[in-house]
């Protein structure tokens, strides 16, 4: 571990800022991998699955990514939904990568 703590202290700020930048592309490929997934599902189905915030991980060019996904507004007329996406590594993963999309509901 301090190993690689050392290199990453030791990194030029272009190695670092090109190894940031790579982080954050590929977790937009997952982000948008996971945002397409859900949402494709009916308002009915993301209420059923969501009903509490939801994480697990998944597993991208063999490494994983944890995913966050929860419901942050149900109206009557649609739901907002908010997926996040990170690797666990600090300090990067305090701010993960979020996009958020709204399912309307049918009108009855």
């Amino acid at each position: 571990m301090w190993k690689a703590l050392w290199q990453k202290w030791t990194m030029s700020p272009g190695q670092r800022d090109t190894d940031h930048t790579n982080r954050r592309q590929t977790w937009r490929r997952v982000l948008e991998r996971e945002m397409q997934r859900w949402s494709a599902m009916p308002c009915e189905q993301l209420l059923s699955e969501l009903h509490e915030l939801k994480v697990y991980e998944v597993e991208h060019e063999s490494k994983s990514y944890q995913i966050e996904i929860q419901i942050l507004e149900n109206t009557k007329t649609y739901v907002h939904v908010s997926i996040s996406v990170d690797d666990g590594s600090l300090p990067a993963s305090i701010r993960p990568e979020t996009q958020s999309f709204l399912c309307q509901k049918p009108q009855s």
